[in-house]
């Protein structure tokens, strides 16, 4: 139940592949580059059709994911800071996550 939109949109990303989690070692680091392979070319997508709207950065193990995102409203710019973390129990599956509820609102942790 996927509304035409957004299987545009997903058409236009590569797909990924590999089902491997953090514990997976070598498999865990190809999947990584699927998943950065993905969300480039998203963004260039984005900046393509001029709907620019987030950043996202991880650190090396790929496992805490952080950025910003924004919205546009009435010429004013909201803006909102995104942290999530990918624990090594995690087999990354994202629309999965979505649907059951398991990605939710974080507070900012200090020193952060």
């Amino acid at each position: 139940m996927v509304d035409e939109a957004t299987k545009k949109t997903l058409s236009n990303i590569p797909l990924l592949k590999t089902k491997a989690g953090p514990r997976d070692k070598d498999l865990w680091v190809q999947r990584l580059k699927e998943e950065y392979q993905s969300l480039i070319q998203y963004v260039q997508n984005n900046k393509s059709a001029d709907n620019d709207w987030f950043r996202l950065e991880s650190n090396k193990e790929g496992t805490r994911w952080f950025g910003k995102c924004w919205y546009i409203h009435n010429l004013l710019k909201y803006e909102f800071d995104v942290e999530f973390d990918l624990g090594p129990w995690l087999a990354v599956e994202i629309p999965d996550m979505i649907d059951k509820g398991a990605i939710t609102y974080k507070e900012k942790t200090e020193g952060r």
